[in-house]
């Protein structure tokens, strides 16, 4: 467990994971390393949750997310748009989900739900503490100032959280390959004025973006040619806003009460490497994007959520460090793949006149289902499929293999209600899913050694639904499919790939 004892005047913390950063990937993860059974500890500069009106969409992997631990009745039931953008181009997002669209939650309500969960579940949370200084050898050992003077924390790994400007990565000297921002959008939340809602108009001199809730309107504009300030880290002042906002669109929107005033450009870099020995990244600090189309804080919470199980089963002692491997090959892709859409995006966002031909282009295409299906999946999260298989396993060829189990109603075989399959990944562990629903034999008798970390169902699918009967499914505690069939053929390869080969307890 985490310990926490005094040597002369600095504050002495033991844990198995220290996670830097307290916004909405490192409390994600958080909550999934206590639900492993790792201890952790979390410290974060920041006196409690963001209170910026920061990132604001829920797409549907991530409320998909929230589902498979019970957090969505805290959360309610947020406004909901079926409608999103490509680089300004209306998309429709609707896909087979429980929560197509995009929920609008703020960033503040997000972080407020998973650090109450965290709490619950046991997590250690230092808030107005600094990281000075790491070593990462055998164990990390990590200096932080707190309120009440230093503090020395000692753990098996540490896991940086801390945003695009991440202290984590600048002490680990991780290369982190890309592009500074060249252009930028200017945002404002302003009380006091009326503008007409604006979604993406691109006019003779820039693009404007406006819209008011609850009498507060959020500007955005970009003055086509005009490159992004050097601003060593300080905010915009008003003044840029409204001088900018009146040269594009000829409205003087001075008078208003600026709430909050800040400034993103088109930086976009990714670390080679999400792992360095006993140091991870995830969220912004593994990647820095133009946060387009509401992807950053969701590609982030998602990163956290493929971490947490395996570094929970690494510490535990029930996997080998090989599975955390498995971290960097899934989510690096996808986030390459993320900010490549971003970085075109950008130009079609951005860009002057010259770009209009390919707009117009692209308005057409997304008007193809198959088309619209692809840039929805991409922006929604629900098109990711991970190489679950690895060389040396081969599961019957199946739709589902590497993407995660639909949410889908399935028929008890020994009678009782209708239960989803969501509600079956609720403790975090992970589950082998037989459909022909008669206890399938073989396949309980194969997985009996990791009865522990695997839980064992056998149902029936219900009628029209999305999942076959007769076959029966391997999936990981973050709710992907590892392995498909009909048979025990390769099953006892994959729960080892996947759930090592030692009891948890050993």
């Amino acid at each position: 467990m985490t310990t926490d004892h005094q040597d002369t005047d600095t504050t002495i913390l033991d844990t198995d994971v220290l996670v830097v950063g307290a916004g909405p990937a490192g409390l994600m993860l958080a909550t999934e390393l206590r639900l492993g059974g790792a201890e952790v500890v979390v410290v974060d500069q920041r006196p409690g949750p963001t209170t910026e009106s920061r990132a604001s969409t829920l797409h549907a992997r991530t409320m998909e997310i929230l589902d498979s631990r019970g957090l969505l009745d805290e959360l309610g039931t947020p406004p909901c748009e079926p409608r999103g953008h490509f680089g300004g181009v209306p998309l429709d997002l609707r896909l087979p989900s429980s929560h197509p669209g995009q929920w609008k939650v703020a960033q503040t309500r997000t972080e407020e739900l998973l650090q109450r969960r965290a709490a619950e579940l046991g997590a250690v949370l230092r808030r107005r503490h600094q990281l000075l200084s790491l070593t990462a050898e055998d164990g990390v050992e990590a200096e932080a100032i707190g309120p009440y003077g230093p503090v020395r924390i000692r753990a098996r790994y540490l896991v940086g959280c801390d945003g695009e400007d991440s202290t984590v990565r600048r002490l680990v000297r991780a290369p982190f390959p890309g592009r500074d921002a060249a252009r930028e959008l200017l945002r404002a939340d302003v009380s006091g004025v009326e503008v007409a809602d604006r979604r993406f108009q691109r006019l003779e001199h820039g693009l404007a973006i406006a819209a008011t809730r609850e009498g507060v309107t959020r500007v955005m504009v970009h003055e086509f040619g005009r490159p992004a300030a050097e601003r060593g880290g300080a905010e915009p002042d008003f003044a840029e806003v409204t001088d900018v906002w009146k040269r594009v669109t000829g409205e003087d929107i001075s008078q208003g009460t600026p709430l909050w005033v800040n400034a993103f450009g088109d930086a976009n870099r990714q670390l080679a490497h999400y792992r360095h020995g006993r140091v991870l990244f995830a969220g912004d600090a593994a990647h820095r994007q133009m946060p387009s189309g509401g992807q950053a804080l969701n590609l982030g919470v998602q990163d956290a959520f493929n971490l947490g199980w395996k570094l929970a089963a690494v510490v535990r002692g029930s996997a080998g460090e090989d599975l955390l491997d498995t971290y960097h090959s899934e989510r690096h892709t996808v986030g390459r793949q993320v900010l490549a859409n971003i970085r075109a995006q950008v130009e079609l966002l951005l860009g002057g006149p010259e770009v209009e031909p390919a707009r117009a282009l692209l308005t057409e295409l997304v008007a193809l289902d198959g088309v619209r299906q692809h840039l929805a999946g991409m922006i929604s999260g629900l098109g990711i499929r991970y190489d679950v298989e690895g060389p040396e396993i081969h599961s019957d060829e199946h739709p589902l293999l590497g993407r995660r189990l639909p949410d889908a109603w399935l028929e008890p075989a020994e009678g009782g209600a209708r239960r989803r399959t969501t509600e079956l990944l609720r403790t975090g562990r992970g589950l082998l899913l037989s459909l022909d629903g008669d206890g399938a034999p073989a396949l309980r008798a194969t997985a009996a050694p990791w009865s522990d970390r695997v839980a064992f169902v056998a149902d029936r699918p219900a009628a029209g639904g999305p999942l076959p009967a007769g076959q029966t499914l391997l999936v990981r505690p973050d709710g992907y499919v590892a392995w498909a069939g009909s048979g025990p053929a390769g099953l006892a390869r994959a729960l080892t790939r996947w759930f090592g080969t030692l009891a948890a307890d050993d």
